[in-house]
């Protein structure tokens, strides 16, 4: 069960002005988080924040196409979008699967 069916099923039981509030509570938190990590630079992988962080862009809902560019202990190459990746990262002699955003390693050369 996931929260929104969740959340579907308790919010009937609830008064009007109570369901009401909740809903804005929980609106307002989300676009917080959002708001929060639209001016956040992600930390590093070793930093005591990246919990917090973790948190922060789970509850601003961060993923998929929303996810941040840059992410904790990942780097990736950033290329034009009429660019291919894998021309650009066999220019600097990096491995091409490596340099994807979602590889989750730093970019490895190519020996």
């Amino acid at each position: 069960m996931d929260w929104t069916s969740l959340f579907q099923t308790i919010l009937p039981y609830l008064p009007a002005k109570y369901a009401g509030d909740i809903v804005s509570i929980i609106t307002f938190l989300i676009a917080a988080a959002a708001l929060a990590l639209r001016f956040w630079k992600p930390p590093a992988s070793t930093s005591k924040l990246l919990p917090l962080f973790r948190i922060v862009s789970m509850i601003a809902q961060a993923k998929g196409w929303n996810t941040s560019a840059y992410q904790p202990g990942a780097k990736a190459i950033m290329v034009p979008v009429g660019s291919s990746r894998a021309k650009d990262a066999e220019k600097l002699g990096l491995d091409v699967v490596s340099t994807h955003p979602k590889a989750g390693e730093p970019p490895r050369r190519v020996n």
